[in-house]
């Protein structure tokens, strides 16, 4: 029996599970803060989608520089381990956001904004999962951060 397939996949969930903490905690804030503020719907995805990347990020430089490696280079591990697996999500969920009627417009008390804003990062998780498979097996994307998490 060959169990590699299971744990890629695995592997794929959780890398794509710690990028949806990251986009989701950014995705959140952005929204918050642009519908807040009353700003249109690009500017409001602008800062959504920039907030992912900065939590993103800052969720895989904080375990990589505690294995001991420069600041330096663990920001280099981030961009190579999370930045297409962020950008697919940002893409899938942002997009699913502009698409359900109401969702950008509905304000922070409305529960359609939060239940679409939910069900977009849902779908976007379905969509990402396989991506960072495919980059995993091949040695790129979290298998890059894995790398560092057992030295």
């Amino acid at each position: 029996m060959n169990h590699a397939p299971v744990s890629l996949t695995r592997q794929a969930i959780s890398a794509t599970l710690h990028c949806l903490t990251g986009c989701a905690i950014g995705e959140v804030l952005g929204m918050v803060i642009g519908t807040a503020l009353g700003w249109s719907d690009l500017a409001t995805i602008a800062l959504a989608v920039a907030l992912a990347f900065v939590f993103g990020y800052a969720l895989t430089i904080r375990p990589v520089l505690k294995s001991g490696l420069a600041f330096r280079a663990a920001v280099g591990v981030a961009l190579a381990a999370d930045t297409v697996s962020i950008a697919v999500m940002e893409v899938v969920d942002n997009a699913v956001m502009l698409l359900v009627p109401g969702a950008m417009d509905a304000g922070l008390a409305n529960w359609v904004f939060w239940a679409a804003l939910a069900f977009a990062l849902a779908v976007a998780f379905v969509v990402t999962v396989p991506v960072n498979r495919w980059m995993i097996a091949r040695g790129k994307g979290h298998a890059v951060v894995h790398q560092h998490h057992h030295h």
